[in-house]
């Protein structure tokens, strides 16, 4: 049976829960389970904190796991990175009081506060950067500064407010862009057929989320120029109508697209042109 580790809390847990049940698995139906069982599918579920997950499958406890890239490099277990999931996207930077700190080489001989110790460490020895120490915290990265613990923080940066609100700013490089995703221990063994199954499943429910299916009426003359706007991924599906004069044409297109395509297709003179949703599906 392949065991996955999934988080059981914070901003990655809702989504991969999610993308679970769109890719056909049975979860947990008591947020306080630990451990749930899919016997159709032969998966079971455990439910670990996000920091842990890598470190359960870099040891052979569990075979895969949804955990964050920032969380897997910064627990320097022997885990592999299978794929990226596309949701969860953070940027780790630096920051510090403004105009104290400009460049990443001045950090040297100054104390760093972070979350992530590891992950910093590495970041600043490939930099040929050496601070006076890495200060581990779990929380409140922002304020080690102001309270004395740290001349500089690195930190998870979205918009950036809680920093400027805190009297920080980030200077420099991103140290790592991290998102959710699927890792999994080196060797499976007699569960790669199963978790290969996994991989496609989640691939089909990540593609159904970047394409939706486009249908429309086109007439005969423009049948051409409409599917070279809509070319599909093979090939679109051309139907005849009743009326000899029209067909139909269905094809996937990208879903940030749509609006765009559908101006394009009414000006050659397609009509009824209509959307559908992909829930899942197998390339």
């Amino acid at each position: 049976m392949l065991k996955i580790a999934v988080p059981n809390k914070g901003s990655l847990s809702e989504p991969a829960a999610s993308l679970l049940r769109a890719a056909g698995y049975r979860g947990r139906r008591d947020p306080r389970d630990l451990v749930s069982f899919d016997p159709v599918a032969g998966v079971e579920f455990f439910y670990l904190r996000p920091r842990d997950i890598a470190v359960y499958v870099g040891a052979g406890t569990v075979d895969a796991g949804i955990t964050g890239r920032d969380l897997l490099l910064d627990s320097g277990a022997a885990a592999i990175e299978h794929l990226a999931l596309g949701f969860g996207a953070s940027t780790f930077r630096f920051a510090a009081v403004a105009g104290q700190v400009d460049e990443l080489e001045q950090i040297a001989g100054k104390r760093v506060a972070t979350s992530y110790p590891v992950l910093v460490e590495r970041y600043l020895e490939q930099n040929g950067v050496k601070p006076a120490s890495v200060v581990r915290l779990d929380g409140a990265v922002e304020s080690a500064i102001q309270l004395g613990v740290a001349d500089v923080v690195a930190d998870v940066v979205s918009t950036g407010t809680t920093l400027r609100a805190a009297g920080l700013e980030v200077f420099g490089e991103p140290i790592l862009t991290s998102e959710a995703i699927l890792i999994r221990r080196a060797e499976l063994a007699g569960e790669m057929g199963a978790f290969e199954i996994l991989v496609r499943r989640i691939q089909g429910v990540l593609v159904a989320q970047q394409y939706v299916l486009m249908d429309y009426d086109v007439p005969i003359s423009a049948v051409e120029r409409a599917v070279s706007i809509t070319p599909g991924l093979e090939s679109p599906t051309v139907s005849p109508l009743h009326n000899s004069m029209w067909v139909a044409v269905r094809a996937m297109v990208p879903r940030a697209d749509t609006n765009d395509l559908m101006d394009q297709l009414y000006e050659v003179g397609a009509r009824a042109i209509l959307i559908t949703e992909i829930h899942a599906c197998r390339l």
